[in-house]
Protein backbone atom coordinates (compact mmCIF):
# COMPACT_ATOMS: atom_id res chain seq x y z
CA UNK A 1 0.00 0.00 0.00
CA UNK A 2 1.13 3.57 -0.81
CA UNK A 3 1.75 6.16 1.72
CA UNK A 4 0.44 9.48 1.34
CA UNK A 5 1.66 12.54 2.76
CA UNK A 6 -0.68 14.37 4.57
CA UNK A 7 -2.10 17.56 3.65
CA UNK A 8 0.01 19.71 6.36
CA UNK A 9 3.07 17.69 5.00
CA UNK A 10 1.99 18.71 1.47
CA UNK A 11 1.87 22.28 2.31
CA UNK A 12 5.09 22.70 4.18
CA UNK A 13 7.03 20.88 1.34
CA UNK A 14 5.25 23.00 -1.13
CA UNK A 15 6.41 26.06 0.71
CA UNK A 16 9.66 24.55 0.94
CA UNK A 17 10.47 24.25 -2.64
CA UNK A 18 8.51 27.23 -4.28
CA UNK A 19 9.26 30.79 -2.77
CA UNK A 20 5.77 32.33 -4.73
CA UNK A 21 3.54 29.33 -2.84
CA UNK A 22 5.89 30.28 0.59
CA UNK A 23 5.01 34.07 -0.22
CA UNK A 24 1.10 33.59 -1.00
CA UNK A 25 1.10 31.14 1.96
CA UNK A 26 2.36 34.20 4.37
CA UNK A 27 -0.28 36.35 2.61
CA UNK A 28 -2.93 34.17 3.51
CA UNK A 29 -2.42 33.59 6.54
CA UNK A 30 -2.13 37.12 7.46
CA UNK A 31 -5.10 37.94 5.65
CA UNK A 32 -7.16 35.49 7.77
CA UNK A 33 -5.74 36.99 10.96
CA UNK A 34 -7.17 40.40 9.66
CA UNK A 35 -10.42 39.13 8.43
CA UNK A 36 -10.87 37.61 11.99
CA UNK A 37 -10.33 34.52 11.37
CA UNK A 38 -7.75 33.54 13.98
CA UNK A 39 -7.84 30.17 14.11
CA UNK A 40 -7.09 29.69 10.28
CA UNK A 41 -4.64 32.26 10.30
CA UNK A 42 -2.26 30.66 13.20
CA UNK A 43 -2.73 27.23 11.54
CA UNK A 44 -1.52 28.62 8.15
CA UNK A 45 1.21 30.65 10.08
CA UNK A 46 2.39 27.67 11.88
CA UNK A 47 2.54 25.99 8.85
CA UNK A 48 4.52 28.66 7.01
CA UNK A 49 6.97 28.99 10.22
CA UNK A 50 7.69 25.30 10.11
CA UNK A 51 8.33 25.40 5.99
CA UNK A 52 10.88 28.31 6.37
CA UNK A 53 12.20 29.98 9.08
CA UNK A 54 11.58 27.03 11.85
CA UNK A 55 10.69 27.89 15.58
CA UNK A 56 14.11 27.84 16.54
CA UNK A 57 15.49 30.61 14.60
CA UNK A 58 12.26 32.54 15.21
CA UNK A 59 12.64 32.76 18.62
CA UNK A 60 16.49 33.57 18.63
CA UNK A 61 15.05 36.57 16.16
CA UNK A 62 12.50 37.71 18.54
CA UNK A 63 13.70 36.70 21.85
CA UNK A 64 10.77 34.18 22.54
CA UNK A 65 11.06 31.00 23.25
CA UNK A 66 10.57 28.35 20.81
CA UNK A 67 7.62 26.42 22.94
CA UNK A 68 6.08 29.70 23.89
CA UNK A 69 6.03 30.45 20.04
CA UNK A 70 4.69 26.88 19.42
CA UNK A 71 1.96 27.38 21.77
CA UNK A 72 1.01 30.75 20.27
CA UNK A 73 0.39 29.54 17.41
CA UNK A 74 -1.60 26.22 18.54
CA UNK A 75 -4.95 25.25 18.43
CA UNK A 76 -5.66 26.91 22.07
CA UNK A 77 -2.45 29.84 21.57
CA UNK A 78 -3.80 33.42 21.87
CA UNK A 79 -1.01 35.88 20.93
CA UNK A 80 -1.06 39.14 22.44
CA UNK A 81 -0.31 41.72 19.98
CA UNK A 82 2.90 42.57 20.29
CA UNK A 83 4.11 39.12 20.07
CA UNK A 84 1.80 38.47 16.59
CA UNK A 85 3.28 41.75 15.22
CA UNK A 86 6.69 40.61 16.10
CA UNK A 87 6.39 37.50 14.71
CA UNK A 88 4.96 39.18 11.25
CA UNK A 89 7.37 41.70 10.87
CA UNK A 90 10.11 39.35 10.67
CA UNK A 91 8.62 37.29 8.62
CA UNK A 92 8.31 39.49 6.20
CA UNK A 93 12.13 40.99 6.63
CA UNK A 94 12.66 37.26 6.07
CA UNK A 95 10.41 36.53 2.84
CA UNK A 96 12.05 40.19 1.57
CA UNK A 97 7.89 41.06 1.65
CA UNK A 98 6.29 44.56 2.94
CA UNK A 99 2.35 43.59 2.97
CA UNK A 100 -0.20 46.73 3.46
CA UNK A 101 -3.51 47.04 4.61
CA UNK A 102 -5.96 48.52 1.89
CA UNK A 103 -9.22 49.35 2.24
Amino acid sequence: MVKTKSFKELVQSQAKADKTFAEALLREGIDAMLSGDMETGKVILRDYIKATVGFEKLGEAIDTPPKSLIRMFGPQGNPQARNLFSVIGYLQKQAGLELHVTG
